[in-house]
C-alpha cells in the first residue's frame, strides 16, 4: 500500500507535538496531511430543562469558537511548512465520534495517533473503534512519539494465520519493503497447527520474499505469559522499531489466539503499532 495521504487525528486540547510528528512524517514519506481536529462535546440534553440551560449552551458555543480558532492556527503552522495539507474540524459527541472519524477515514491510507491524542483515551478509542472497524483503512498508534523513519531497521509482524493478520501485513507492504528486517512472529505455534500448518509462518514468509521483504520466521513459547506482553518482549529482543499486526473487533476476541491482544497492545505498548482490520 502506497501512502499518499495520510489523517492525523488531534486533540483538541493538545496537539502541538502530535502536530509536529505528522508533519516529520508526511514529509518522510511525500504524503498528503489531512490534520482533524476533534472536540468531542458534553452529552447532548435529557430533559426540557437542560435544552433551555443558557449555561449549557453558552458552553458549547465556546467550544465551537475555540475549535474554530484552533484549526486556523493550525493551518497558519502547516503553511509554508508542508507542501500539501489541509485541515478539518469536527464537534461532536462521543456516541457519534467514531462515525465523524470513519467517513474522514475513507479517504486516507492511513490514520495517524500520536502520543498527545492516545493519552486521551476517549478519543483513541472512537478512533479506533471508528477508523479501524469502521473503514477500510490502517491505524498507525505512536504513544510514545518516537520519530518514524520511512526505512524502520526491524519490523516485527505478529502472525496468526487471520485475515486480520494477512490484511495488516499486505496493507504494510510499503514499510515491510522498506525495512532492514521483517521477524514474522507466532507465538505458541504448537497450539493451532490447523491454522499455522506444519510450517508455521512459512506462506507468509514466502509471499512476503516475493514482495522484496528480508524476511525471517521466530517461533517463540509464551512460557505461561499472555500473548501481549511475549510479543512486547520479543519487539524488545530483536529491537523492533514497529508492531504491525492485525485488529480484533469485540465479537472476534474470544475466537482468536490473539484475544485480547488488541486493546492490550494499546494501552502498555511503547512501540509503534501499525494495526489493521
Amino acid at each position: 500500500m502506497s501512502i499518499k495521504t495520510v489523517l492525523c487525528i488531534l486533540d483538541v486540547n493538545q496537539f502541538k507535538n502530535d502536530l509536529k510528528g505528522a508533519v516529520d512524517f508526511c514529509q518522510t514519506h511525500g504524503a498528503h496531511l489531512t490534520a482533524l481536529i476533534v472536540s468531542m462535546g458534553g452529552t447532548p440534553p435529557h430533559s426540557a430543562y437542560d435544552a433551555l440551560s443558557i449555561t449549557k449552551l453558552n458552553e458549547r458555543q465556546r467550544e465551537i469558537d475555540s475549535l474554530t480558532e484552533k484549526a486556523a492556527d493550525i493551518r497558519s503552522q502547516l503553511s509554508g511548512n508542508i507542501a500539501s495539507f489541509d485541515v478539518q474540524e469536527v464537534y461532536t459527541e462521543f456516541p457519534w465520534a467514531d462515525e465523524d472519524i470513519a467517513d474522514r477515514a475513507l479517504y486516507a491510507d492511513l490514520v495517524l495517533i500520536g502520543p498527545q491524542a492516545a493519552r486521551n483515551e476517549e478519543l483513541q478509542q472512537r478512533v479506533i473503534d471508528g477508523a479501524l472497524f469502521q473503514s477500510p483503512t490502517p491505524v498507525l498508534v505512536n504513544a510514545s512519539g518516537k520519530t518514524l523513519q520511512f526505512a524502520s531497521k526491524v519490523i516485527l509482524l505478529a502472525w496468526d494465520s487471520s485475515e486480520e493478520a494477512a490484511r495488516a501485513a499486505r496493507q504494510s507492504i510499503d514499510l515491510l519493503q522498506a525495512a532492514g528486517k521483517v521477524h514474522v512472529t507466532i507465538v505458541d505455534p504448537l497450539a493451532p497447527q490447523s491454522v499455522n500448518g506444519k510450517e508455521p509462518g512459512a506462506d507468509i514468509a514466502v509471499f512476503l520474499a516475493r514482495h522484496g521483504v528480508n524476511v525471517g520466521v521466530d517461533c517463540i513459547a509464551s512460557g505461561g505469559r499472555l500473548v501481549d506482553e511475549t510479543l512486547r518482549q520479543h519487539a524488545v529482543d530483536i529491537g523492533a522499531d514497529i508492531i504491525v499486526m492485525g485488529a480484533y473487533s469485540h465479537l472476534r476476541l474470544r475466537e482468536r489466539l490473539f484475544g485480547g491482544v488488541t486493546r492490550s497492545m494499546l494501552e502498555d505498548s511503547d512501540i509503534p503499532l501499525f494495526l489493521a482490520h
